[in-house]
Parts: C-alpha cells; structure tokens; sequence
C-alpha cells in the first residue's frame, strides 16, 4: 500500500508540473494534448470527463463531491470526499485544490481544458484579467475550496460563465443563479 501511495504521488506530481509548464491550449489543440491513452470513441461526454478528471485531479471522482458556487464578487470551487473517514481523497483534493488556486492566479487553466477536452467558457477573460482576480484556498473538514474573488465586472462576468461551464460539464446540478455572499 506504501508503494501504491508513493506511487500515485509521483503521478500525479507529474501530471501537475506537465499541466504548470504547458502554454495554455485554444479549444481547437486541447483535444490534441489529451494522454495517449484516452480512446473516448466509445465514452459520452461525461463519462470521459469523469475519466480524465481522475487523471489530471489525482482522485476519483466516484469519491467525491465537486460543487460551484456562483458569488455576487465571483464564486467558488469546492470538492469533499464522500465518506468522513476517507482521508486518502480528502488529502488528494486539498492538494490538488491548492495546486489549482495558484496555476489559476496565473492564469493557467490547462487541467480543466485537459479534463473537459475544450476551453472551458471565461477562461480567455480570466487569463487577460488575472491581476485583478485572486484565488483562495481554503481547507474544509473532508475536502476543500478555492474561492475566486474580483472588483471587477467583467472579471465577475468571466468567473459566472467558467462556473456555469463546470456546473453543466460536471453535471452538479449546483444553482446557476448568484448566491448572496
């Protein structure tokens, strides 16, 4: 089991530092970077989503909850293990949510285009608006949360449309509708 974990590690620091050092993709060459071993002729939509987010996000999605949270001032990203005493999922997500906020303050959204197999709706406006964005992670009892704030309107714009986006392709069900902070 040690090794497993070692192991998975390893993968997934991999996987990130790919991610960290790729120039971001447009919609048209994201599909062309998906691992050689994505056959997704037989896969809906969801299910390949579903596949390559094990992958890039180093925990399996059948474990855990993903919700997005639409904000007055942007919104929310936040991802918890299913069962409390699944300590394994709850520290991959924290990783990975952690690893997230700080590529995104970046500007690079290349593991949600490597997950979704597009450009996900925003990204071009968050990418040109960065400096005025900040992202939060923030740890929660079985998981956590990257919060996405901004003063501006046309970032607050960006930030909807990305969670919308992640709403429909994730299949949440979450409200699309902006909650009271």
């Amino acid at each position: 089991m040690k090794y497993f974990s070692i192991a998975f590690v390893a993968i997934f620091v991999t996987l990130a530092a790919a991610c960290a050092s790729q120039k971001a993709p447009d919609a048209n060459t994201a599909q062309k970077q998906m691992p050689p071993n994505h056959d997704m002729s037989n896969m809906s939509h969801t299910e390949g989503v579903n596949k390559r987010g094990d992958e890039v996000m180093g925990f399996d999605d059948a474990k855990t909850t993903h919700h997005f949270r639409l904000q007055s001032d942007g919104g929310a990203i936040e991802v918890e293990a299913d069962d409390a005493n699944d300590t394994a999922s709850r520290d991959q997500i924290r990783q990975h949510l952690g690893h997230i906020a700080g590529l995104f303050a970046d500007g690079n959204f290349n593991a949600p285009m490597l997950i979704h197999g597009r450009e996900p709706d925003g990204v071009p406006t968050m990418q040109r608006l960065k400096a005025e964005i900040r992202y939060r992670f923030e740890e929660s009892d079985k998981g956590g949360r990257v919060s996405i704030s901004t003063g501006n309107p046309e970032a607050v714009e960006a930030i909807h449309d990305f969670l919308r986006f992640q709403i429909r392709d994730h299949q949440t069900g979450d409200p699309t509708n902006v909650e009271n902070n």
